[in-house]
């Protein structure tokens, strides 16, 4: 393959996510053959197994968008020490019904940032359990908990000198992962 597309799916709403901002920054660490694309999850309805038979135009687009792509970036805050709910509705809606996941086999990368120490620990790790429910082989190393502090952006918005070498190097397993796993 080419030309790899990836689905961005960050798990917060704010419009001032350092999530958000992670994840425009660290796409631009990739090489020219990765496109990237955020997935649009605000409008979602929460997840109910009634509207399966006839789910919503945002639902059908997300999942028309998870199809699509060759691999995932999850980029997660991390919310009383899980994931954020919006998250676990998108997991919801791409999974259902049953038998019919949009996630299986899509190789997946998880960062985040926080403002704690421990960055998004136990978000990312209840997202891996998550995952490897939905069989989506989830790149395990290296790990990336990163706390947000002074530097980790520059004016531009891109990441900082004192974390690009570890996010570039991040970057380049996520690449190899995907390459490794695409279907």
């Amino acid at each position: 393959m080419s030309q790899y597309h990836i689905a961005v799916v960050v798990g917060a709403l704010r419009k001032g996510s350092f999530n958000r901002k992670l994840a425009h920054a660290v796409v631009r660490l990739a090489p020219p053959e990765f496109s990237f694309s955020e997935v649009q999850i605000a409008d979602l309805p929460l997840y109910n197994e009634d509207d399966d038979a006839n789910p919503a135009d945002a639902v059908k687009r997300l999942k028309l968008d998870i199809k699509a792509a060759q691999g995932i970036l999850f980029v997660t805050p991390e919310y009383n020490r899980s994931i954020p709910g919006i998250l676990k509705n998108v997991l919801d809606h791409g999974s259902r019904p049953y038998g019919k996941s949009v996630w299986a086999g899509k190789p997946a990368g998880i960062l985040g940032v926080s403002i704690g120490s421990t960055g998004t620990a136990l978000a990312q790790q209840h997202l891996r359990n998550i995952l490897a429910f939905l069989d989506v082989p989830t790149l395990g190393q290296p790990e990336a908990f990163i706390q947000m502090k002074e530097g980790l952006f520059d004016e531009e918005g891109n990441i900082g000198a004192a974390s690009r070498h570890f996010l570039q190097n991040w970057m380049q397993r996520y690449v190899a992962w995907v390459k490794k796993h695409a279907l």
